[in-house]
């Protein structure tokens, strides 16, 4: 693959609307996209999640665990990845921080809360897909998945190509 210069990324990101920007990553930034994209495609977070499958508790775990991963990865690669730069351009720590706090933080805050009160509920015996596929909300979380999803596959769609890396996504 050739040398990356540069990339046009565009995110649409439902609480700000779209982020855009050039994206002229420096070798600390390529690192950085490496770890994060194989944090990302390796778990349900770009993966449908379709309505018999899975279980929504794993799957809202699953994208919790990606603020972790992400600040390890900021503290490990340091101001380095998210230097400040000229209008118009973007950098991965500035994406990654708005992917952490204006994509999954909402969707994280509003659904952890709910289906946890919501797991209190199940009794003793009864299996955790079965209980939640009688969620009055399962459908709404299901959808709200998907739609954080579609935004996280073309974030990793972005790392890979900064990692210079031949990107594999579950069927898109």
């Amino acid at each position: 693959m050739p040398k990356l210069d540069s990339i046009k990324v565009s995110l649409n990101i439902p609480l700000i609307g779209n982020v855009s920007g050039i994206w002229k990553p420096n070798d600390a930034e390529k690192k950085a996209a490496w770890e994060l994209y194989v944090e990302l495609v390796t778990r349900i977070s770009v993966a449908e999640l379709k309505k018999d499958e899975g279980i929504l508790w794993e799957a809202l775990t699953s994208l919790y665990s990606i603020f972790q991963t992400t600040r390890e990865i900021l503290r490990q690669h340091g101001a380095e990845v998210a230097v400040p730069r000229k209008k118009g351009e973007i950098s991965f720590g500035k994406l990654a921080i708005i992917i952490l706090n204006y994509q999954l933080r909402p969707v994280l805050s509003k659904w952890h809360p709910l289906l946890s009160d919501y797991e209190e509920q199940r009794k003793s015996g009864e299996s955790i897909k079965s209980h939640e596929e009688k969620w009055e909300h399962n459908k709404e979380l299901r959808d709200d998945l998907n739609k954080t999803r579609k935004v996280l596959m073309q974030y990793s769609v972005y790392l890979a190509e900064v990692a210079n890396v031949e990107q594999s996504m579950n069927g898109e």
